[in-house]
């Protein structure tokens, strides 16, 4: 049954931008809430559906001032929500507001995504662990609502206890690890870059190949015909380095021969009519 029901979903709901368009609305507003409005709208874009990812909020000037003042918890939690997992909510609960329901399970589902975005095949233990969820049935169920909010892509396997992920959106980079990225993206580069050089070399290759085996051919063409050349005029020398009498007893011969197949056939129809 909640495979079906996934299956549906996928037809249903293609992917969006809708997360993006919904987060504009609250950088319209971050831009001008000051102190308890400010706070306040960062409770709302957590509990927020439809908004995960959080990077262009973060950079807003007014967001950011709470990175040292009494309040930066506000801004560990939203840090949390862009970057991080359930779990490690669960390590940190200390650092960052408490969550109601709507938020942790918001949490969840992103957790969902960073575990996807790793593995594509999601044991359900490594689920339960991470999620800090204690059965089955309540996992299938986020998962399920996870795929209803187009976050993800997929298919429960409860044959082999593991959800099979088809797609996932992107969360939020962090800073740091966008030299990986641009690392990671060079290596990639060289790569294709080496390939296009072997294939290259290898077209060339070819080309010379066809070339040389174009000229081979024409070359054994053009011998077959010097070959048929010179047999013909080795002929035609025979024939005129050939003393006039034997040609004429060769001639002769030869019309001996042609003369007694005639008579050899005559005789055979007459027979044939005198035996009838």
């Amino acid at each position: 049954m909640h495979t079906e029901m996934i299956s549906n979903t996928f037809e249903e709901n293609p992917p969006t931008a809708a997360s993006h368009n919904a987060l504009e609305h609250f950088v319209a507003l971050a831009k001008m809430a000051k102190g308890a409005a400010c706070l306040d709208l960062i409770k709302q874009v957590l509990e927020a559906p439809g908004v995960y990812v959080f990077g262009e909020l973060m950079e807003c000037p007014n967001i950011r001032e709470l990175e040292n003042g009494v309040n930066k918890n506000y801004l560990k939690t939203l840090n949390l929500f862009a970057y991080g997992t359930f779990r490690q909510y669960l390590e940190m609960k200390d650092q960052v507001l408490e969550l109601n329901s709507t938020m942790q399970k918001k949490l969840q589902h992103l957790t969902i995504v960073t575990l996807a975005i790793r593995n594509k095949c999601i044991p359900y233990q490594t689920l339960l662990t991470e999620l800090n969820i204690s059965n089955v049935r309540d996992l299938e169920d986020l998962i399920i609502e996870a795929i209803y909010a187009d976050i993800i892509h997929g298919k429960l396997d409860q044959k082999n206890s593991q959800l099979e992920v088809d797609y996932a959106i992107g969360r939020d980079i962090r800073p740091d690890d966008i030299n990986q990225i641009v690392d990671t993206l060079q290596e990639w580069c060289d790569s294709c870059a080496a390939v296009l050089n072997c294939i290259d070399s290898q077209i060339h290759r070819a080309n010379a190949e066809k070339v040389r085996s174009i000229k081979h051919k024409e070359k054994i063409e053009q011998e077959i015909v010097n070959l048929k050349k010179a047999i013909k005029s080795q002929t035609i020398d025979c024939d005129e380095a050939m003393p006039m009498e034997m040609r004429e007893q060769t001639g002769q011969e030869v019309r001996k021969k042609s003369t007694k197949s005639k008579a050899g056939k005559s005789g055979g129809k007459l027979w044939f009519k005198n035996f009838n």
